[in-house]
């Protein structure tokens, strides 16, 4: 199989590729992603003491490092088959996962500044890191959120376009099953979302939307995998 060209690769994909003088394997650069987050979550936990939220964020990190790996390998399964055009189009060149990806965040942040102090008794934000969390840690804190909320949305989207795609066309069982694999990968990550729940508890806004998305995500893959056995 042929590298991926721009424009029929995930924005995940074209960052890595496009970082001028390196040339990262996909092992090394989740290597770097974890270990560059986990450190920066380590090292302010020491300095600012808010050693509580540490399970959370890296709860938080391990979902969004194996979010790059599940990209990755739904994008090479997908590309290497012969996959009718408008769908590898749809799934990597319209840039709508990024898109859901924003509203996700939006709704979040809007959640934590917004809703929460006027409807809850205390936000994420303060559950986890106090009543006056230190600027760097919610920097720090708001960037792993926003990793989550892209694999967010890519799940959304590789989920959607996989239901068009199984409803659409037509695929021999070599193709057929490797698409199955990939909405496989689809639908487990979807399901590893869940180790965030129990971090969600004393939040029900927040645990339901999780919660909601990895049943959506469940249900649809799942119907596209069952279409693709004709």
């Amino acid at each position: 199989m042929t590298e991926p060209e721009y424009g029929d690769t995930w924005a995940y994909e074209s960052i890595i590729g496009a970082l001028p003088g390196l040339s990262l394997s996909t092992r090394l650069a989740v290597a770097i992603q974890f270990v560059l987050f986990e450190g920066a979550v380590l090292v302010l936990a020491a300095v600012y003491d808010v050693w509580m939220a540490v399970p959370a964020a890296t709860a938080a990190v391990v979902v969004a490092t194996a979010g790059s790996v599940e990209m990755v390998r739904i994008g090479r399964l997908v590309r290497g088959e012969a996959v009718p055009e408008p769908y590898r189009r749809l799934l990597f060149g319209s840039s709508i996962e990024m898109v859901l990806s924003v509203l996700a965040y939006v709704a979040l942040v809007t959640h934590l500044f917004v809703f929460a102090p006027r409807y809850a008794e205390a936000s994420l934000l303060e559950g986890l890191l106090g009543s006056e969390p230190p600027v760097l840690v919610v920097y720090l804190t708001l960037l792993v959120l926003w990793d989550v909320c892209y694999r967010i949305g890519t799940g959304w989207w590789a989920s959607v376009a996989a239901l068009w795609r199984s409803v659409r066309f037509e695929f021999d069982r070599e193709t057929a099953a490797a698409l199955q694999r990939a909405d496989a990968e689809t639908m487990g990550f979807g399901l590893l979302q869940l180790v965030l729940v129990p971090f969600l508890a004393d939040f029900p806004v927040l645990a339901t939307a999780v919660v909601g998305h990895v049943v959506a995500v469940t249900l649809v893959t799942g119907v596209s995998i069952l279409l693709l056995r004709r």
